[in-house]
């Protein structure tokens, strides 16, 4: 992104979370939020990078392997924002993939996780991001994604009740009844 470009998005969030702390009733120029329009505005790109990271470039480096058993990386923590509120939620994921000729740098796989998850998300649409990139890009016989969650959305507003919500995506030979049970066995802690 151009330095003019990234300049005017900068100050429109900024003058943005001018605009927040006035509708609830703040002085943005109060001591203590003088610098929060900058803070937050920083804390969402970063929060947000996802959108400028590519799922090919991550997954591009394979190598040859004569392995055939499924791959599976458990524990994978993410922050991630919920789409409705702009609040977060945060959990862990299970990704896994049966291999077709080759392998993945499995940093590579946290990598992809964390990818999806700095975006607005809705938890499930990101469970079938993370699998059908591994699809996409890595053509493996089957991947399978598991993500648990607690969305701040749900805990501390509207119903103020903690939850985990848990969703699943698979893809190719993970589909098929033995393959899910076995992933799902290996995706437990």
């Amino acid at each position: 992104m151009g330095c003019s470009v990234s300049l005017v998005r900068d100050a429109f969030m900024r003058k943005a979370v001018q605009s927040l702390l006035v509708g609830i009733g703040e002085d943005p120029a109060r001591e203590g939020l003088r610098d929060t329009p900058d803070r937050v505005a920083r804390s969402l790109l970063e929060l947000t990078a996802g959108y400028r990271e590519r799922p090919a470039a991550i997954l591009r480096a394979r190598f040859r392997a004569r392995y055939d058993e499924m791959v599976v990386l458990r524990g994978v923590e993410f922050w991630s924002l919920c789409e409705h509120h702009l609040l977060p939620f945060h959990g862990t994921a299970t990704v896994g993939y049966l291999p077709n000729g080759g392998v993945v740098g499995i940093s590579k796989l946290a990598r992809l996780v964390h990818c999806f998850s700095r975006r607005l998300q809705l938890q499930e649409r990101m469970t079938a991001e993370i699998a059908l990139a591994i699809q996409r890009h890595l053509k493996p016989r089957g991947a399978g994604v598991l993500v648990q969650a607690t969305h701040l959305c749900m805990a501390c507003r509207g119903v103020r009740t903690p939850g985990t919500m848990v969703t699943s995506y698979l893809t190719g030979a993970f589909r098929r009844a033995s393959t899910r049970a076995e992933f799902l066995s290996l995706g437990r802690p």
